[in-house]
């Protein structure tokens, strides 16, 4: 995990750029991107006709290219972008070039402390991952699915290890996919392969398997599962014990079930996007109990309320305790936490992030054009014409608020103390 306690947290506010003075100095200013810390703010910019690159709190990188994409910063602050020179694609690295060049690149993802960088890339028409550029040392003729574990050092991908022409039925039931682990294929194909989660340890992978036209499970390292269903999504890997969970279909309705047997007793219309918390005590996930009505299943049982429209973005508090989630009712949206809607309504809502203790909530949320942050339900006075997820310190007691105040095009960071919000 990224160190938090390295930031500045000083309550008050710091003005980082001018963005309006980026639109007067550059043909063309893309969507601005603001890092963890809150120090930095980024855009892809044109200097000239036909030529990118990124500016980065006003100063732009030495290098121009073809292309520029994908600007992500990382867990560690670091700016990346996917940039493409006289054709030829690599990932940029606050502003330092990977040496391998690809045909393509995409999907960057990071470890969780930032260290590590992984990308998917496409060369002559085979595909492949590269790790803080060292490529895999095997291709295939398709990828995706692209995963990468929490530390970083293992990479899979769901892969095609055996070639059929696209007319060929009977060779694509006899199973052509399988999961590549830093390039090395499982022995085992499938008819399909989708959804990998790794264990804690990188020892095992787990992923959605297909094993003919009509039965799926779940595969460990290349091994199904003995129970086959009539569909399942994404497995977990739970952080106490390493057993394998997945929402699994049974006739016709869908439940959890774990190492291939039934986990939860109660069948639900839909469930899926499960999550444990840190100690894997606590399951929660996303569920229907009935036909067009919507929650959260904690430990298989049901919040009472519910959402028309959809529920999304669920997330479990560090210390597994509470649920929180984004719904969605009447083409409104909103934040409930344990079951319980906070007041108002949204035109947009996105993830809620816990604080480090869990005693605290808060969001990012539009209405009416403008962008703000609501905490325990009560959201900011300031009003800005773009904003980004709020962070927490680490001591849970102060608040990150990364945006751009309405009407001034300026960006500012501003540490709050909750006490000052609540």
């Amino acid at each position: 995990m990224v160190n938090r306690q390295n930031w500045d947290w000083n309550s008050g506010e710091k003005e980082i750029a001018d963005i309006g003075a980026w639109k007067e100095k550059f043909l063309r200013v893309q969507e601005p991107y603001a890092s963890p810390d809150g120090e930095k703010i980024a855009a892809i910019v044109m200097p000239d006709e036909m030529e990118f690159s990124v500016c980065e709190n006003g100063n732009v990188w030495e290098d121009v290219f073809d292309k520029v994409w994908f600007l992500k910063f990382g867990p560690d602050n670091r700016l990346t972008a996917l940039v493409s020179d006289t054709e030829e694609w690599t990932l940029a690295v606050d502003q330092s070039a990977w040496e391998h060049r690809f045909d393509y690149v995409w999907d960057t993802h990071f470890s969780e402390d930032g260290k590590h960088i992984a990308i998917a890339a496409q060369k002559e028409g085979r595909y492949l991952g590269v790790t803080d550029d060292t490529p895999w040392e095997t291709d295939f003729d398709t990828m995706n699915n692209f995963t990468v574990s929490r530390d970083g050092k293992m990479t899979a991908a769901a892969v095609q290890i055996v070639s059929f022409q696209s007319g060929d039925i009977f060779k694509f039931q006899e199973g052509a996919y399988s999961v590549a682990v830093n390039g090395r294929a499982w022995p085992n194909n499938f008819v399909n392969v989708w959804d990998m989660a790794f264990s804690p340890d990188n020892l095992h992978v787990a992923a959605a398997i297909r094993i003919n036209l009509y039965d799926y499970t779940i595969a460990i390292d290349g091994i199904p599962w003995r129970q086959t269903f009539n569909g399942v999504w994404e497995p977990q890997v739970n952080p106490h014990d390493g057993s394998v969970t997945a929402p699994v279909r049974v006739g016709g309705k869908w439940t959890l079930a774990k190492d291939g047997e039934m986990l939860w007793d109660r069948l639900f219309v839909q469930l899926w996007h499960h999550q444990y918390s840190s100690d894997g005590q606590t399951l929660a996930a996303i569920v229907a109990p009935e036909f067009g009505r919507w929650t959260v299943a904690v430990n298989g049982k049901p919040w009472a309320h519910t959402f028309g429209d959809l529920v999304t973005d669920m997330v479990v508090s560090p210390d597994g305790a509470k649920v929180a989630c984004v719904g969605k009712e009447n083409g409104k949206w909103n934040i409930a936490l344990d079951g319980v809607r906070w007041p108002g309504d949204f035109d947009m809502a996105w993830k809620p992030v816990f604080s480090p203790d869990g005693n605290n909530l808060a969001a990012k949320v539009e209405k009416n054009g403008q962008y703000s942050i609501v905490v325990n339900g009560k959201p900011l006075q300031q009003q800005f014409e773009m904003i980004w997820n709020p962070i927490f310190n680490p001591d849970g007691d102060k608040l990150l608020v990364r945006g751009i105040k309405s009407g001034e095009n300026k960006y500012y960071r501003q540490v709050i103390p909750l006490a000052e919000l609540l």
